[in-house]
């Protein structure tokens, strides 16, 4: 009987240097992370800029290297199991990156071809049903709002039906109307059983929409917790409130 996986993601004692080579000087990006991502949750990941959140998820996208460490997705070692581990996880980064005259049926199509998936298996029309952009499927994506080119990240990131799902500052630029329907979307994932990593600056997005909640600094786990024991250990405290606590220099 194949052993129940308890973890999506599983970090142990993670570290990652980077060279500063204009100043000839080490910056110390992650120190001893340890990170234990339940499956099926949605997991909230906090800090402020430099913390070492995007280091993180470069390392699970196979971005960065680690210095040290171990790192398994769906128990599968990133050292020993790239490939496996790479099609467990679709990753959203911030930046937007697809050629401007593909439409986004196009980009989606070349998306699953990379990841080797049949024509007969591929999901392209659901999942641009599913984020509001069928009616746009044969538009190059130049011509997309702002808006559309974001769902359209993260529809790219689902056509190979990863169990994670990892956005990078998801709502980062838009406004409120498409945030919230963004955060819609995002609970809908959870019920479908998706694991959910989210990195975000605005702390509402985390307090509305987490159950778990991790706040990075200076490259190192501060917090990480249950948002439930969160607020009641911090007793009459915003989520923001502790934030600040752990995050202020």
């Amino acid at each position: 009987m194949e052993k129940q996986i308890k973890y999506a993601i599983d970090i142990k004692k993670l570290n990652k240097t980077f060279i500063n080579k204009k100043k000839n000087e080490k910056i110390l990006a992650l120190i001893n992370v340890c990170l234990q991502i339940p499956k099926g949750s949605l997991f909230g990941l906090l800090g402020l800029n430099g913390a070492g959140k995007s280091t993180i998820i470069n390392v699970l996208a196979g971005l960065c290297l680690k210095d040290t460490g171990t790192v398994k997705i769906n128990n599968y070692d990133i050292d020993t199991n790239r490939k496996q581990a790479s099609c467990q996880i679709g990753i959203v980064p911030q930046e937007l990156n697809f050629d401007p005259f593909f439409t986004p049926k196009e980009t989606l199509e070349l998306q699953a071809g990379l990841y080797g998936i049949k024509k007969k298996d591929r999901k392209t029309k659901q999942i641009l049903e599913d984020l509001n952009l069928y009616s746009k499927a044969n538009s190059y994506t130049r011509s997309l709002s702002g808006g559309m080119k974001r769902r359209l990240m993260i529809a790219k990131a689902l056509v190979h039906d990863p169990s994670i799902l990892v956005l990078d500052e998801p709502t980062a630029g838009v406004d409120v109307m498409l945030r919230q329907q963004i955060w819609k979307y995002i609970k809908r994932l959870k019920t479908k059983g998706k694991t959910v990593l989210l990195t975000t600056h605005y702390i509402e997005e985390a307090e509305r929409l987490c159950d778990r909640i991790c706040i990075v600094a200076e490259g190192k786990i501060v917090l990480s917790e249950t948002k439930k024991k969160i607020m009641k250990g911090f007793k009459k405290k915003k989520l923001e409130d502790i934030f600040i606590k752990f995050t202020k220099s």
